[in-house]
């Protein structure tokens, strides 16, 4: 996307949303009760048909998402972060926006234990039932291995 239609966007979504910011990097920052209706909106009224990539990161005094959205056939990326609280880290699932989330719903539960209300089939995927904690959690501990 050329520089002026990304700002052009940027500015119309700033005016609808007006909680909504937006960092020097160009990266969205959704408040945690937003998120929803402006990733629905992203998809069916800008393009962004497309979740390449849903992550966390742990800052020790709240939990980030990240979601990487893209316009099929064109250049375009759109990167939403959105802040959750560390003490009841729930956001709401894209499953029903994007199917894909599916999966990378699962693997942020599992590795850093965050929920997503009204995912169909939230369980872990990498790690087997049993295992205790969320290893990319920074204050996760583990000691030990297999044997």
């Amino acid at each position: 996307m050329s520089c002026q239609p990304q700002a052009a966007m940027m500015q119309e979504l700033t005016a609808k949303y007006p909680e909504l910011e937006v960092t020097q990097q160009g990266y969205l920052l959704a408040p945690l009760g937003i998120l929803a209706k402006l990733m629905r909106d992203l998809k069916e009224n800008y393009g962004f048909i497309f979740l390449t990539n849903l992550t966390a990161a742990d800052y020790l005094e709240y939990f980030e998402l990240v979601y990487d959205l893209a316009v099929i056939g064109k250049p375009d990326m759109l990167h939403v972060k959105c802040k959750i609280d560390r003490q009841h880290p729930v956001a709401p699932s894209m499953v029903p926006i994007w199917g894909g989330a599916v999966w990378q719903e699962r693997e942020v539960y599992d590795l850093f234990g965050i929920t997503f209300q009204g995912h169909p089939d939230l369980r872990r995927i990498l790690l087997e039932d049993s295992w205790p904690g969320h290893p990319l959690r920074k204050d996760y501990s583990y000691e030990g291995g297999r044997e």
